[in-house]
């Protein structure tokens, strides 16, 4: 093979994109920036983050046709409708949001000529070929998907357009038969400077869960040879209709992909838009005017309409990430109308107590805000000044409280089960190492079966926000 066709290959190997951003909220020890797509913060992504999965495993079965050579499997070219049979299995490894790895074998057999070889041949003039073939190669993955989508900043995403190409080494027995019987007429071993071969295409990929994707896949295979359909310089008798020196063919497969690793999603399918969100954030930062709410500001209290969860709050209040107005000691009465901000109190009396004896107690009291990251059980910086004013509430008052930890429907329910308790216990802990006593504390995970939205059954009903707010932990009092 022709040293221009490897070159052509690896320039079409190389990734056109570079950079990449998480699409499940992310700590980085400061205040949520910015929202998009589920995220509270937005950081670059760096292989040792390791957020993400980025390794699976792929194999798929198909359809090979010659389609360039001296014998083909299309009729009314140099032979008639002949199929053959490909399977393929590769390991992947996903570079960034937009590029990747393959390394794949392919085994198949092609047919071409003007006859099947398992069949007689009609008449003298007829010839017939089959080859059966064993290739490695090494396969550029670009997710043009992830380079070209405009997604909307609460919908999920199932489709994805990736185009591969690549070069490695084939190994081949092509045999030819004729109304004189069948013989071997071309071996090439693997690993040779004769070997070498290129392949290029696409893949359409749909998402069916969080582990399986499902890919039809078109590609054009290079083989460099002339020899690789049976026919070639070697026999003249056949080596006159194909004045190219390469046998070319496609291949047509339908796979499956598993993804693998802990993570909940894989890098190949996070939100591409998350980029466009952290610089404009940094721009923001360096005080650029830049419209940011695109649906603009209705209450005006400096979080977008597309995320605040609170549209119509009081001018004047303070407000969280979220949107919605503070209620420091957490009696009903937001900060900007109690009297008394941090003890609780009735609404009738402006949120201050009717009594000097203490604070008034509920029989049941929730701290809403507590949220998380997607399968992770670690306090954000977000969630300090909410956990702090309950310390503050607790050891105030003379009651013991349940610590609640639940979880969104992603996973299964026993293991939701378990993180709602891993959430449940972070929470305990940091209110024990804050002062709270122990005895005053019981840690309890309800799993998915505690939703704050329970129409978010499935996940993929619901905008992520909403999701996120069922990743949550709240207290109950005994």
């Amino acid at each position: 093979m022709k040293l221009s066709l490897a070159i052509v290959a690896l320039a079409m190997a190389i990734p056109a994109a570079s950079y990449a951003q998480d699409s499940t909220a992310v700590s980085n020890g400061e205040y949520p920036n910015t929202f998009s797509s589920g995220s509270a913060n937005v950081s670059p992504f760096t292989n040792q983050s390791k957020r993400f999965n980025d390794w699976s495993i792929s194999a798929g079965a198909g359809v090979p046709l010659v389609q360039s050579a001296d014998l083909t499997s299309i009729k009314n070219g140099n032979g008639k409708n002949l199929f053959g049979y490909s399977a393929y299995v590769s390991i992947d490894k996903a570079i960034t949001h937009a590029f990747g790895l393959k390394l794949q074998y392919d085994r198949g057999e092609t047919r071409q000529g003007w006859f099947n070889t398992k069949d007689a041949a009609p008449d003298a003039k007829a010839v017939g070929a089959r080859t059966q073939y064993d290739a490695i190669s090494l396969l550029g993955d670009i997710n043009f998907s992830n380079l070209l989508r405009r997604v909307d900043n609460h919908s999920p995403f199932r489709w994805a357009l990736h185009g591969y190409a690549g070069i490695g080494t084939i190994a081949y027995r092509a045999y030819q038969k004729d109304i004189n019987g069948q013989r071997l007429a071309t071996e090439v071993k693997p690993f040779k400077l004769g070997s070498m071969f290129m392949q290029a295409g696409a893949g359409l990929k749909y998402k069916i869960n969080r582990r399986l994707d499902l890919e039809g896949r078109l590609m054009y295979v290079v083989t460099g040879d002339d020899e690789f359909d049976g026919g070639g310089d070697k026999y003249s008798a056949i080596n006159k209709r194909e004045e190219q020196v390469s046998d070319n063919f496609f291949n047509a497969t339908l796979g499956l992909t598993l993804k693998l690793g802990k993570h909940e999603s894989h890098l190949m399918w996070h939100d591409p838009l998350q980029e466009i969100y952290y610089k404009l954030d940094v721009l923001a930062n360096k005080n650029q005017d830049i419209e940011v709410c695109k649906k603009g500001d209705a209450d005006n209290d400096g979080v977008c309409d597309d995320w605040d969860r609170q549209l119509d709050t009081p001018a004047g209040a303070r407000v969280d990430g979220a949107g919605v107005a503070l209620d420091t000691d957490l009696d009903g009465v937001i900060d900007l109308y109690d009297k008394c901000v941090t003890v609780p109190g009735p609404v009738e009396n402006n949120g201050c107590p009717t009594t000097t004896a203490g604070p008034i107690v509920e029989t049941e009291t929730k701290l809403e805000g507590i949220e998380f990251d997607l399968n992770s059980d670690r306090i954000l910086p977000s969630n300090t000044p909410i956990l702090n004013n309950a310390v503050s509430y607790i050891n105030s008052s003379n009651g013991a409280y349940n610590v609640i930890g639940a979880t969104d429907t992603r996973a299964s329910d026993a293991y939701n089960q378990k993180l709602s308790e891993r959430r449940a216990n972070s929470v305990k802990n940091y209110l024990i190492k804050n002062g709270v006593e122990s005895s005053k504390l019981n840690a309890i995970g309800r799993g998915e079966k505690d939703l704050k939205y329970p129409e978010c059954e499935p996940a993929t009903k619901c905008p992520e926000w909403k999701n996120r707010a069922n990743r949550r932990v709240y207290f109950e009092a005994k």
